[in-house]
């Protein structure tokens, strides 16, 4: 009886965990969600007149926050980070800066971030995928 019930206790705990997991989707879509946060990964670099970093292996940790169109990127590599970003929807599934322009923009949906962004001599840039 032991054995049995220690066979369905694992059994069980793998369910579960394999529910969990399964409920963390990379198809989260940041413009559906009260709350998103998701992992780009991809080319990513950052330039000023002191530094010049530059990785085809970077990422960046997007982050909505309370305010519901505004975002925070947090990138790898000591770039430094890019927060309180304002936003508008594009269609259905892609958020595009508030501002955007030809030389300045960022761009998002559930499976691509786009950034050329550059703000006081200092440029950022990301082109990942998630």
């Amino acid at each position: 009886m032991k054995k049995a019930i220690k066979i369905l206790g694992l059994f069980l705990l793998v369910f579960f965990t394999v529910t969990s997991l399964a409920s963390c989707s990379d198809d989260d879509d940041p413009t559906n969600n009260d709350f998103f946060a998701g992992t780009y990964r991809g080319s990513v670099s950052y330039s000023d007149s002191d530094n010049n970093i530059s990785s085809d292996q970077g990422s960046v940790f997007v982050t909505k926050i309370a305010s519901g169109t505004k975002y925070n990127f947090a990138f790898s590599n000591g770039i430094p980070d890019l927060n309180g970003v304002e936003f508008n929807q594009e269609g259905d599934h892609t958020l595009v800066m508030v501002g955007s322009t030809a030389t300045s923009y960022i761009r998002i949906d559930n499976n691509e971030l786009k950034i050329l962004y550059i703000k006081d001599g200092k440029t950022w840039t990301a082109n990942c995928t998630r």
